[in-house]
């Protein structure tokens, strides 16, 4: 009749010696099972721990491993980007090398062709002391020959032009491969710095993860040692009632120090 409920204080004293200890051992027997419910949800806890952390240290390295890839791929773009540069710097140059250089001969054979058309405008009123001098120099046939010889110069700085041209339209090609150059790296180093930043948010939050549970560890192992100590006083409290009980009943001390059950049921 007493395992169903609570015996008042004021009447455990009027108890049977028996009766009390069966009360007791019911009280141990429920603090014995809470603890046991306690060690299986804490084991429980402690494997889903180390669960959580076995992901945590696997984010981590795969974390870790994102960041070379990504200090791996800036090095190969940075290599690749001063490369690109390198290289049209260097076309940049020797079109613009040439192009002088066209200039300057165009510039030379203008020169030269302004100072011909004077020559000739001064030597028109000549035309005919230049037939006597054609024919006394022999340097030309004749007159048509000598305006053969001026197309044939007429022709040469025609073919400079275009050669001039085309080292122009070489020289804007090569500033529209750079400037698409130029804006592809910017977009490319746009997405990497966002992908960084992302990164490192997540890197963050796991760490945050990483706190939060070592503190609950902390607590739990608080708990723990509480419920330990807890125990320990229980079998203490055990020991003194059978070392009164064997004292007074002149029964001999047969039981380990350390079986608290067996104490129990010696009692």
């Amino acid at each position: 009749e007493l395992r169903g409920r609570t015996v008042p204080a004021r009447d455990a004293a009027t108890l049977l010696p028996s009766t009390r200890v069966l009360l007791k051992r019911r009280e141990v027997a429920e603090v014995e099972q809470e603890l046991q419910s306690q060690r299986e949800e804490f084991r429980q806890r402690m494997e889903r721990l180390a669960q959580r952390r076995e992901q945590l240290a696997r984010r981590e390295e795969e974390q870790r491993d994102v960041v070379l890839k990504y200090d791996a791929f800036l090095k190969a773009a940075g290599a690749r980007r001063e490369r690109a540069l390198r290289r049209e710097g260097q076309e940049r140059a020797r079109a613009e090398a040439e192009a002088a250089r066209l200039h300057r001969e165009l510039e030379g054979l203008l020169q030269h062709r302004e100072r011909l058309a004077r020559r000739l405008r001064s030597l028109r009123r000549f035309g005919d002391y230049l037939r006597d001098a054609l024919a006394s120099m022999g340097q030309f046939q004749d007159v048509p020959a000598m305006l053969v010889h001026f197309a044939v110069l007429a022709e040469a700085r025609a073919t400079l032009a275009q050669e001039a041209e085309a080292g122009q339209e070489q020289l804007a090609q090569g500033r529209a491969r750079l400037q698409r150059c130029q804006k592809e790296m910017s977009t490319e180093i746009l997405s990497t710095n966002n992908e960084l930043a992302q990164l490192q948010t997540r890197l963050e939050a796991a760490r945050q993860d990483v706190l939060q549970w070592e503190s609950c560890w902390a607590h739990v192992q608080s708990t723990a040692t509480q419920k330990t100590l807890l125990l320990g006083q229980i079998k203490l409290a055990v020991l003194n009632l059978f070392q009164l009980c064997t004292a007074r009943l002149r029964i001999p001390m047969d039981v380990a120090l350390e079986d608290t059950e067996a104490q129990l049921d010696m009692v």
